[in-house]
């Protein structure tokens, strides 16, 4: 495994991150999410983020449940606050003091931990003061129940914003969670500029585009059973938009390119991600622990600007590349 410095900071992630959305507490068994977390520490990932809404707290406690017992300060754990975790009362939902502050100790409790290495606005509220929300995280941080902030899917605006008022406060905000990959890259024209110029690193969700780019589904396939396009969940709602034979094909022939680096498909994508550097880490889900094993292979891998190039010949015009993207809910509600 290799390590990279969270923004701004002194603190070390590594460079693959497992978490857990849509996959503990929802898609698969309790002692298969715990398989995988074994297989994620055996492979040297120390990096794991999750969110309270993640199967309304399923997720936090069976991550909890699965890393109990290790060194705590051999761990990066990530979580997350804005949508409800399972309440619907008007203040279970947003960056308010009141939900962040009942927020945190909720998942403290679930996770069976201290503190979070790094807490994350999971988007922006635009009901809620920026100041408020800012002063909530940075009393957070005072009380030893986070030791950095980070955000999650803000535009490069909203985190200018945010870094100022936490410089002005004392705290470090130093990351951002944006979706990332080979077909989604919109972050790439403002986002990661900025958070280049304020020391704030992105760990990326969905590298793999929710699987798509692992090649296990072909024009005209059969769905593989227990995949994500199967889980009715919420997995085949966020997979459909690639379930398409443009996209299918031209995955398809991205292998050659995989193949002359010795890697998988899902290995070149993840050392895709990981080739900018502005990128501190990828974050991997997994249904199986072999998964969790194919995918650490991409760590420290290099690519060069040819196959870089020969990677955006195949894909041409399909990645998005729109940074309006990029953008939160407009209210709480939708």
């Amino acid at each position: 495994m290799e390590f990279r410095y969270l923004g701004n900071s002194g603190l070390k992630i590594s460079e693959i991150i497992y978490g857990n959305w849509l996959t503990h507490g929802s898609q698969v068994e309790n002692d298969v999410a715990t398989a995988c977390v074994r297989a994620a520490l055996d492979a040297g990932i120390t990096s794991f983020d999750t969110a309270d809404v993640y199967a309304a707290g399923a997720a936090e406690r069976v991550l909890g449940e699965a890393l109990k017992g290790e060194r705590r300060s051999s761990l990066e754990i990530f979580t997350k606050v804005y949508w409800p975790a399972g309440q619907s009362g008007p203040n279970d939902v947003g960056l308010s003091r009141k939900h962040i502050m009942e927020a945190i100790d909720a998942s403290l409790s679930r996770l069976q931990t201290d503190y979070v290495d790094l807490y994350q606005a999971h988007r922006y509220d635009y009901e809620t003061p920026l100041e408020e929300t800012m002063q909530a995280f940075a009393d957070v941080v005072r009380a030893g129940k986070a030791l950095y902030i980070g955000v999650s899917e803000w535009t490069a605006d909203q985190i200018r914003a945010a870094h100022h008022l936490a410089k002005d406060l004392g705290i470090s905000l130093i990351s951002n969670q944006p979706q990332y990959s080979m077909l989604w890259r919109v972050i790439d024209e403002r986002v990661v500029p900025t958070s280049r110029e304020l020391g704030v690193s992105q760990i990326v969700w969905s590298p793999l585009a929710q699987g798509v780019l692992t090649g296990k589904y072909t024009p005209g396939g059969e769905l593989p059973a227990g995949s994500r396009a199967t889980d009715e969940k919420g997995g085949a709602d966020m997979i459909k938009r690639y379930m398409n034979d443009d996209t299918l094909e031209a995955v398809q022939r991205l292998k050659p390119i995989a193949d002359g680096q010795g890697l998988s498909l899902a290995q070149l994508a993840l050392a895709w991600v990981l080739s900018n550097d502005n990128i501190a880490g990828a974050i991997i889900g997994a249904s199986r622990p072999e998964q969790v094993a194919d995918n650490v292979e991409a760590a420290g891998r290099t690519l060069d600007a040819d196959t870089l190039a020969a990677i955006d010949e195949v894909l041409g015009d399909l990645p998005e590349t729109d940074p309006d993207k990029t953008r939160s809910p407009a209210t709480r509600t939708q």
